[in-house]
């Protein structure tokens, strides 16, 4: 008997070490294991046990729950000193156990977690003065390779009206909601959540400034990140309503401003950059998209050239910092077709970052954002 006892506590301590893949905390912190039996094997040899993991998922129909299970099977299989066979039992939460794990969750938040002192979450703002200028391109490829470099990474669709990212993922489900709090959605690596994920957001938006607002603190508040390594935030074009609640709810957010090589894009570009002049909001950089088609070998500047110069010259010394061009981006029609198919195209059928072509320019830009 002590020694089953002594099976079934050492089995549940290396359960602590399985993370449930939403929550980014522990199964067994969750109160996820209900009960490990362990007995001896009826037909086996002496030191062989069979051993019942009853497993209490959050919600009933899990999208995770086969991850969460062989994750289970894992643990206990590595255990050394027996030969054990596992049996996993998953059931869901009662409601009032669900109840109290969510209360205490929000409890544990509270508010607004990436205002917290001492959080280290990078938060990046993507913004641009127009629309057009492939800024939830640039957002969802630099995610992936964010993600695909090992950072947990997170990503916001902030542009409510024009939202891109569910469709330059791939996602097409709704995150799971517990209790009022919301799972986000994980595609290619990355923590999603998007306007375009909900029901009815196929029809046209026609929210004013104040519910944008309340759209914005609900992403941040009732949507459960964990601690991510960084957060993008994917921002409507423009200096609108949007913006400014980002400043007021992110002071800590880094604006990357996107603009072409064209005037026409690059002079409004600035005045995305110049919000930091009223807003307590630091402007890292800027990214120069379509900036040459490659055509045997030559580059061709369909667009012109020097918009991104332009904008890096104008707002360094508008704001009194250096504020770089950080990257030029090809003109690739890759990048919208690996797109439109729900793929970024710094990354392989695999979900690995691919060395060549577009994703060093992104790898380079990551790596300069996170220095």
């Amino acid at each position: 008997m002590s020694e089953t006892r002594e099976i079934e506590a050492a089995i549940y301590s290396r359960l602590s070490r399985v993370i449930d893949p939403e929550l980014g905390r522990s199964v067994t912190d969750l109160g996820m294991i209900a009960a490990i039996n362990a007995v001896p094997a009826a037909d086996g040899v002496n030191g062989d046990y069979d051993v019942t993991v009853h497993v209490e998922l959050t919600v009933e129909g899990c999208p995770l729950s086969e991850t969460i299970t062989n994750q289970i099977n894992g643990a206990v299989a590595s255990y050394p000193d027996a030969k054990l066979t596992p049996h996993i039992e998953v059931s869901s939460m009662s409601r009032d156990k669900l109840d109290d794990l969510v209360a205490d969750l929000k409890a544990e938040r509270k508010q607004n977690p990436f205002n917290k002192p001492g959080v280290k979450t990078r938060i990046f703002a993507i913004a641009s003065g127009k629309g057009g200028v492939g800024k939830s391109s640039v957002t969802a490829n630099l995610a992936a390779t964010f993600a695909a470099l090992g950072y947990d990474t997170a990503a916001i669709d902030a542009d409510i009206y024009g939202f891109s990212l569910p469709r330059l993922f791939g996602v097409h489900t709704q995150p799971t909601n517990l209790n009022g709090m919301l799972m986000p959605v994980t595609a290619w690596g990355v923590k999603l959540i998007s306007i375009g994920m909900f029901a009815g957001a196929d029809r046209a938006i026609l929210w004013r400034g104040p519910r944008l607002q309340r759209s914005l603190e609900q992403f941040l508040s009732d949507v459960w990140w964990g601690q991510p390594d960084v957060l993008l935030l994917d921002l409507a074009p423009g200096t609108g309503d949007m913006a400014i609640s980002v400043a007021q709810a992110l002071p800590n957010a880094e604006l990357v401003v996107i603009t072409t090589p064209q005037p026409s894009a690059s002079d409004i570009a600035v005045r995305s950059g110049l919000v930091a002049l009223q807003v307590p909001m630091k402007v890292r950089g800027v990214v120069e998209n379509m900036s040459y088609y490659e055509h045997k070998g030559e580059q061709l500047r369909i667009f012109g050239e020097g918009g991104g110069q332009r904008v890096s010259e104008q707002l360094t010394d508008a704001l009194g910092y250096d504020v770089p061009l950080m990257a030029q981006l090809p003109l690739e029609p890759e990048v919208r077709e690996t797109g439109e198919a729900g793929r970024p195209a710094v990354l392989d059928a695999d979900g690995a970052l691919r060395t060549d072509g577009i994703s060093k320019t992104f790898r380079s830009l990551a790596e300069q954002l996170m220095a």
